[in-house]
C-alpha cells in the first residue's frame, strides 16, 4: 500500500514511524513532515490545511490510505474530500470533527445523551456569561468554542479574573472567531486522564490509558501547553476506571453521533477527569494525542495499519490489539521561550548519543535541517525523547539519560514527568 500522513509534529512521527514498520506498507509519505520524519517516511511540501494541494497529491500518487495527523484539516473536512475523489482515509468527517471543532457543540452532546460532564452554558453576550460565572465558586473555567492551538482553554483562579477572561474572548476577540462563542463552566478537581478509543461509526476498540502533562514547569506550574511529556499505562486508570468511561462516555458518545446523522470514524480522544464522583468528560479530541501518541506507539504490539483501516472500514467489531506489557514514558523538549515565544533556529547536536541509550527513541516535532544540514529547532515542541522499560522507574532514568546526553543549550525540559505515578508507588 501508498500511503500519506498528515501533519509535522511528533504525533505524526510516532505514526510514521510504526506505519513505516507494516508489511502492509510499501510506500510512505508525509506532508509536510519534519526531519526526523525524513527517516522513516517521504516528506513532502504541502501544508496539513491544503486541503485542495493534499487531494491533488493524493491522486497524483496513487495513495491507498490517508492518516490524518491535526484536528485543523479534519475540522475543515479533509476526510470528506479525500473519500469523495476514491481516497480511502482515517479520521472523521467534518460533521463528526465539530466534537473537537466546537466546545459547545460537544457539551450539548454530552447533555443530550447523559454523559457526565461539568456544569456549563454557551454564550456570545459578555453581560450574561458573567452572570452565569457568579453561579460558580472559583476556579472557573472559560473556554472559546472553537480551534485556538490548544490555548483556548483558561483556568480561572477569581471571579474578577473570570470576568476579565470573558471580555478578553468575547469583546476583544482575543482568539479571533474561535472566541465569537465561549463556553462557561464548573471547573472538575482530580486526576487527569487521556483515554483513547478507534471507533468506525458503531463500534469502539479502547487503547492503552495515557497521562499527559499540560504545564509549562515542574510542579505543574506556569501556563497550560501542547503538553511537556507523557507516560503510559496512567495508573489512574483502574479496570474499573476503564469500564466506566467505556460505558457512560465513549459508547453513548458513538451512539449519539449516529444518532445525529454524525457517524464518527477516527480515533476518539477523550479528557477525562477522575472524580470522587467517577470519570467525568473535560473534552473530546477528533485525533490522536500529542505527546500520548508517541508513548502509545512505543506499547503497540501489533501492527497499527490494519487497526486504522478496520476503523474506516467499519469493522471493528472483530478486532483486537495486543500490546507490550511495559511503561512507556516521554519528556518533551521545547525550544527556550516556549510556549509564549520559543526560539527558533538554534542547532540541535548529539542527536545520536541520545538515540544510542538503551530503550530510547528520538521523535521530532518541530525541527528542520538548515542549509548546512544541522538539525534545528523550527517550533515550540521540538523533540520527544522517549523509552520503554520493564518499570515506570527505568522507562524515566533513560529518557533522562537521553535527554541529558543531548547538546542543546537552546532547549529545555520538565525534570518531573511521571511524577503522580510516582506518588502513588
Amino acid at each position: 500500500m501508498r500511503i500519506l500522513v498528515v501533519g509535522s509534529g511528533g504525533r505524526e512521527h510516532a505514526l510514521c514511524w510504526k506505519i513505516a514498520a507494516s508489511p502492509l506498507c510499501d510506500k510512505l509519505y508525509c506532508a509536510p513532515g519534519n526531519a526526523g520524519i525524513a527517516a522513516d517516511a517521504e516528506c513532502v511540501a504541502i501544508g496539513a490545511e491544503d486541503i485542495e494541494g493534499l487531494v491533488a497529491f493524493a491522486k497524483k500518487a496513487a495513495i491507498d490510505f490517508v492518516v490524518i495527523g491535526p484536528e485543523g484539516p479534519l475540522v475543515k473536512g479533509l476526510a470528506d474530500r479525500l473519500e469523495a475523489v476514491g481516497v480511502a482515509t482515517f479520521g472523521p468527517s467534518a460533521a463528526a470533527a465539530a466534537l473537537e471543532g466546537s466546545k459547545g457543540f460537544m457539551k450539548d452532546i454530552a447533555a443530550k445523551y447523559q454523559i457526565p460532564t461539568a456544569r456549563y452554558a454557551r454564550f456570545t453576550d459578555a453581560a450574561a456569561a458573567k452572570d452565569f460565572a457568579k453561579t460558580f465558586t472559583p476556579p472557573i473555567v472559560i473556554k472559546a468554542d472553537g480551534l485556538a492551538s490548544g490555548k483556548g482553554v483558561i483556568i480561572c483562579g477569581s471571579l474578577a479574573e473570570a470576568e476579565a477572561e470573558i471580555d478578553a474572548m468575547l469583546k476583544e476577540k482575543k482568539f479571533g472567531n474561535a472566541s465569537a462563542e465561549i463556553v462557561v463552566e464548573e471547573f472538575l478537581d482530580g486526576e487527569e486522564l487521556s483515554f483513547f478509543a478507534l471507533i468506525d461509526g458503531t463500534h469502539a476498540l479502547p487503547l492503552v490509558s495515557a497521562q499527559d502533562h499540560k504545564r509549562v514547569g515542574d510542579g505543574d506550574t506556569g501556563p497550560n501547553t501542547g503538553g511537556m511529556g507523557a507516560y503510559s499505562p496512567a495508573p489512574v486508570a483502574t479496570k474499573e476506571v476503564e469500564t466506566a468511561i467505556m460505558d457512560r462516555i465513549i459508547r453513548p458518545t458513538v451512539a449519539g453521533m449516529a444518532a445525529e446523522d454524525r457517524p464518527f470514524k477516527g480515533v476518539l480522544f477523550a479528557g477525562i477527569m477522575v472524580t470522587k464522583d467517577g470519570p467525568k468528560l473535560i473534552e473530546f479530541n477528533v485525533r490522536f494525542g500529542d505527546p500520548e501518541t508517541q508513548v502509545i506507539m512505543l506499547r503497540m504490539k501489533s501492527d497499527l495499519l490494519p487497526a486504522l483501516m478496520a476503523a474506516r472500514d467499519g469493522t471493528l467489531h472483530n478486532f483486537d490489539l495486543r500490546w507490550f506489557d511495559e511503561t512507556a514514558l516521554v519528556v518533551v523538549m521545547a525550544a527556550q521561550g516556549y510556549p509564549e515565544k520559543p526560539q527558533t533556529g538554534t542547532v540541535i547536536r548529539s542527536l545520536d548519543a541520545a538515540a544510542k541509550v538503551e530503550g530510547v527513541t528520538v521523535f521530532h516535532a518541530g525541527t528542520r535541517r538548515n542549509t548546512q544540514g544541522e538539525i534545528e529547532a523550527s517550533g515550540g515542541r521540538v523533540l520527544g525523547i522517549s523509552a520503554t522499560a520493564k518499570s515506570f522507574e527505568e522507562a524515566r532514568a533513560r529518557a533522562y539519560r537521553a535527554v541529558d546526553a543531548l547538546d542543546w543549550p537552546g532547549g529545555f525540559c520538565r525534570r518531573d514527568i511521571g511524577w503522580r505515578a510516582i506518588d502513588r508507588a
